[in-house]
């Protein structure tokens, strides 16, 4: 006794696991927004370059963080160093939320 089992055609093109598995790298390279995905962190990165103003964290809507940033900077240019810090700091930070958005809609 042989058992056979039926095998299932595929009938579409968007059925058949590679063209799944391409989607699926696509979205993840493009954050399932497009190229802007790619294009988002770059950009806060580069806002938040501007010395003073935090602007990576206005641009990740982030007004809070940002305006909070920039009082604490006030005591913090006294010490060089550590504005340098916070400054760096401000760069990846908006880098790396920018990377959340598309990810996870509550970053």
């Amino acid at each position: 006794m042989v058992v056979q089992f039926p095998i299932d055609e595929k009938k579409q093109l968007t059925d058949r696991r590679e063209v799944r598995f391409l989607k699926e790298v696509w979205r993840q390279i493009t954050f399932g927004v497009g190229a802007w995905g790619t294009l988002r962190p770059l950009v806060a990165a580069v806002l938040a370059a501007i010395p003073f103003l935090f602007l990576g964290q206005h641009f990740n809507r982030q007004h809070r963080k940002g305006v909070d940033w920039f009082l604490l900077q006030i005591p913090l240019a006294l010490t060089l160093v550590l504005w340098i810090g916070l400054w760096l700091y401000s760069i990846y930070d908006a880098w790396l939320t920018a990377t959340k958005v598309g990810i996870d809609p509550e970053a």
